[in-house]
């Protein structure tokens, strides 16, 4: 019968062992019958794999026969003599398998058949050398520098009864192996290892695994390196003079780099939460603010083809938007021949010119007025009524047309007797304000109302 049958019956044979309770030994007192059978082996009685031995023999026919006593002997080992190993207790079984075998490895084998009163005598030993490691694949590559991911090719396995790869990896700072992935299917010949380090250095080998089992000794190890980062940004600025924007920008990332974009964040404080504000090729970011005096922090990194991203955690830079410019101060606030009059002082030598905004309150209405482009440290407003409040704040505004805070307010409440009545809207449009010079001195019987703001207490 040829081998690889031999192997087939192995299961038969693990059964009907199986299937039996306490095995019978040899006794040091039993009775040598040489007329009991010997065991002989068919033609190709013996077949051998790396962690396996099994054995064919020939039917026995003598209904004496109760089974068979099997000596083994490791050849590697001191002991000269084989020792009782095992027990077929049944005559009819033709077939053992022994699965306690180390690779590479001679054992001598003999057998002993037996009766319910003696023993025959041992059959002549049989040498018998287990398979060696099967090797692993013949050839192994890696691809270097990909983008926080390796490649290991190899060359499908000769040997048709390998099913699977086992892929193992370990770093520079491993001291094992670690099993990382099994590919099933000889003829699957790579495998790509993802979510490494960028830049980093690790170290593969392939073992082979049989149909039955078997695994084999690791293939040539094979090292990769994973792609570096783009280069970091370098010398980033940002403005800090600028109405109503901030303009940031850096160097040139070499486009040898791989270049692709650069990502610009921002974030109000310094080691706050920064936020993706824009992905642009130019190295120039201008963010657009409503705001006057407005700070914000930007980092900015670079991005390469394979979508890797420098490091950009080690450097902000602070944005500013221009702030606003001081508030004027209210020297001198009165009312002289039905007229308001509003002075006050610069604080800001920035200032190009003067906006006034004037709140009146009737009885029945109320309104909104704003007055642009005063040149003078001087308001002059002819359009009050008689019992109505008004309300005055005087802005500073720069030659970015930038408004700074209001002054405090100043605010008058007029008598019956203070103002002209306005019979209309029209009339009341075209009331004049003069913004220049100061109003001559009052005369006659004229009441003259002079209110002092807040400001008045500062030292000017």
């Amino acid at each position: 019968m040829k081998l690889w049958t031999l192997a087939t019956l192995c299961t038969v044979s693990l059964l009907i062992l199986s299937g039996c309770g306490s095995k019978p030994t040899p006794s040091s007192k039993a009775v040598v019958d040489s007329s009991l059978p010997t065991v002989i082996l068919t033609q190709n009685g013996v077949a051998t794999d790396m962690k396996t031995v099994a054995f064919e023999w020939q039917s026995i026919t003598d209904s004496r026969v109760e089974g068979i006593y099997i000596y083994r002997q490791n050849m590697k080992e001191s002991s000269s003599t084989s020792e009782y190993y095992d027990t077929i207790d049944n005559r009819f079984a033709t077939h053992y398998v022994d699965t306690k075998i180390e690779p590479d490895t001679k054992y001598k084998y003999s057998f002993k058949t037996f009766s319910s009163s003696a023993e025959s005598v041992i059959s002549t030993p049989i040498i018998v050398a287990s398979l060696p490691v099967l090797k692993s694949v013949s050839w192994i590559h890696s691809i270097q520098g990909m983008p926080r991911s390796a490649k290991i090719i190899w060359r499908p396995h000769e040997n048709k009864i390998v099913k699977a790869y086992i892929i193992e990896r370990r770093t520079l700072k491993d001291n094992d192996w670690k099993k990382i992935a099994t590919v099933d299917g000889r003829f699957n010949a790579e495998y790509i290892d993802d979510k490494l380090e960028d830049s980093y250095v690790y170290k593969y080998r392939i073992r082979v695994v049989t149909y039955d089992g078997l695994v084999s000794e690791p293939s040539e190890e094979v090292t990769t390196v994973t792609k570096s980062l783009p280069k970091s940004v370098a010398n980033i600025n940002a403005t800090k003079d600028l109405p109503r924007k901030i303009k940031v920008s850096w160097n040139t990332v070499p486009s040898a780099d791989g270049f692709i974009s650069y990502n610009v964040y921002r974030s109000d404080k310094i080691d706050g939460s920064y936020k993706l504000a824009k992905n642009m090729k130019d190295t120039v970011f201008i963010d657009l603010i409503n705001e006057d005096g407005k700070s914000y922090f930007y980092r900015v990194s670079s991005v390469d083809k394979d979508g890797l991203e420098s490091d950009n955690d080690k450097l902000s830079v602070l944005g500013q938007t221009l702030a606003k410019t001081n508030a004027p101060l209210i020297s001198e606030a009165k009312i002289v021949d039905n007229k308001i009059i509003i002075s006050w002082v610069g604080t800001d030598p920035t200032v190009i010119s003067y906006t006034v905004v004037k709140k009146q309150k009737g009885w029945f209405s109320s309104s909104t007025d704003e007055f642009v482009g005063i040149h003078d440290n001087t308001f002059v407003d002819s359009a009050i009524e008689p019992e109505t409040t008004y309300i005055y704040k005087v802005y500073g505004v720069d030659n970015n047309t930038i408004k700074s805070d209001p002054s405090i307010e100043t605010k008058f409440t007029t008598t019956k007797t203070q103002g002209k009545v306005i019979k209309n809207k029209q009339q009341k449009a075209t009331k004049s304000a003069s913004h220049a010079g100061t109003p001559s001195d009052a005369s006659g019987t004229n009441s003259e109302e002079v209110i002092k703001p807040m400001q008045d207490m500062i030292e000017l």
